[in-house]
């Protein structure tokens, strides 16, 4: 709950800094924004360690394939770097940029899943009676 608070606090003085500085330097003003952000990840990095762990667990139980693991971070990293970026542009005063940028993380993901999508029915085809 504690990270919580510093991050709700960061975000609220990031925010506050970038509305003084914007009429000023709206340049800075978007790097401020980008800088509060990273600094909100690195207090995250423990949650998202614990997340690898506990889904390295899941998989080592479940006999997945590993490279199936690699494919499933991926995709989840390549959305939230996706929105991370789009809303960057769309602060900056991007709207457009941003949503070509969210389409394209749209477009990445479903082919990073086909991998996925093909296991998946393999595995209903082993399945099912011939």
């Amino acid at each position: 709950m504690d990270t919580l608070y510093k991050i709700l606090g960061i975000a609220l003085v990031t925010c506050v800094a970038c509305l003084i500085v914007k009429p000023v330097r709206p340049d800075f003003a978007v790097f401020l924004s980008i800088v509060g952000g990273i600094i909100i990840i690195f207090y995250l990095l423990s949650y998202i360690s614990s997340i690898f762990d506990i889904f390295d667990n899941i998989f080592q139980i479940s006999g997945i394939n590993g490279s199936l693991y690699s494919v499933i971070f991926k995709i989840i990293g390549v959305g939230y770097l996706t929105e991370f970026t789009a809303s960057i542009c769309t602060d900056s005063g991007n709207s457009s940029l941003g949503d070509k940028v969210l389409l394209g993380g749209k477009i990445i993901i479903l082919v990073m899943a086909l991998p996925i999508v093909t296991s998946i029915l393999d595995i209903v085809m082993e399945i099912l009676p011939q």
